[in-house]
């Protein structure tokens, strides 16, 4: 009984604990893997069911590492009205500022995409398969938490304002609603010239999308009826309370493809990342480490490329699809010291 009483709290933490929505962070890493050029695109497409079940591994590692927390999100606003102004980019810089325990506290996402970047760089250096694996599964990660507003505040679920749940609501119910007849095809990876740079711009362009997000929401509630914002669903096996599909879609409406925008944004940041560390990699030759890959992944693989062509995305039923378990509100942020 204690050991199933410990898997159940395990499912239960990585549920509270789950950034972008399941849904959305295997969308992001798989759909990344058609913006690679010819040269990446054997290799990465060999590997896009690793690349899309470890979409969330970096969730995963909370389990063992306490100070994996403040990898995934940076409170800009704790930094005062112009943040992006104030917080020198370079690591050693921000540490004589403000301490590094000040860092750790409000977060080290800009830095953490850097880290993992240049440990992708590594990777395609030495052509270490597993590493390059594991460093763009986790990279495409950061990445795509940094595209998220609410990453990147102290307000993170709402809590300050009276507006709990609104994480979950934002990040994985609307993805998981909407997110099928959203357009894909955000072209090809490009160069970043400046990795630490993008990171921050990523977090800046996020950060501008808080005040929209809180306060269309406030706005909604004051005229969508209250006895019609909650519903009953089936979450598997299970009933639960959570958002009305009704309010959900007046959320989203009321947002102007702002979700969707972000995905996309998601989307084209990380294979650009994948594609700029090939690039300062030296452009090491993939097909060279690529393992053989059967009919029917290469058929797949072909199938999503076409449809990614027309801003389309396949049915993955074994993927964050919307009978999963959503991710209820995170639970407080830990702090750590680890490296960024």
């Amino acid at each position: 009984m204690k050991i199933i009483a410990h898997i159940f709290c395990s499912c239960l933490l990585l549920a509270l604990l789950t950034s972008w929505g399941f849904y959305a962070h295997f969308r992001i890493n798989r759909v990344a893997v058609f913006t690679l050029p010819k040269a990446m695109s054997g290799f990465y497409q060999a590997n896009i069911e690793y690349l899309t079940e470890h979409a969330i591994s970096a969730d995963k590692r909370r389990y063992v590492d306490s100070s994996e927390a403040p990898r995934h999100f940076f409170d800009a606003d704790h930094y005062g009205k112009d943040p992006f102004h104030t917080v020198p980019q370079k690591w050693t810089d921000a540490i004589t500022r403000y301490t590094a325990d000040t860092l750790y506290k409000y977060g080290t996402l800009p830095w953490t995409i850097q880290y993992n970047y240049y440990r992708l760089v590594d990777a395609f250096k030495s052509h270490d398969t597993s590493a390059i694996r594991h460093y763009s599964a986790y990279l495409g990660h950061y990445v795509a938490d940094a595209c998220v507003p609410l990453h990147t505040t102290m307000n993170h679920d709402g809590q300050l304002t009276h507006q709990n749940g609104l994480h979950a609501l934002w990040e994985s119910r609307l993805p998981e609603q909407f997110g099928n007849n959203y357009n894909y095809n955000v072209g090809k990876a490009r160069y970043l010239e400046n990795p630490l740079w993008q990171a921050f711009i990523l977090c800046r362009s996020s950060f501008k999308c808080t005040d929209s997000v809180l306060r269309i929401q406030q706005q909604l509630d004051k005229t969508f009826p209250a006895d019609k914002k909650y519903e009953i669903i089936l979450r598997g096996k299970r009933k639960v309370k959570d958002f009305s599909a009704a309010y959900c879609r007046a959320y989203h409406t009321a947002l102007k493809g702002m979700v969707q925008r972000r995905l996309r944004v998601a989307i084209l940041n990380t294979g650009s990342y994948w594609y700029s560390a090939w690039v300062d990699a030296g452009q090491p030759d993939l097909n060279k480490i690529t393992d053989p890959v059967a009919d029917s992944l290469k058929q797949k693989t072909a199938h999503e490329a076409a449809l990614y062509k027309l801003g389309k995305i396949a049915v993955l039923p074994n993927y964050g699809t919307v009978n999963k378990p959503l991710p209820p509100p995170p639970l407080s942020r830990s702090t750590g010291k680890p490296a960024p």
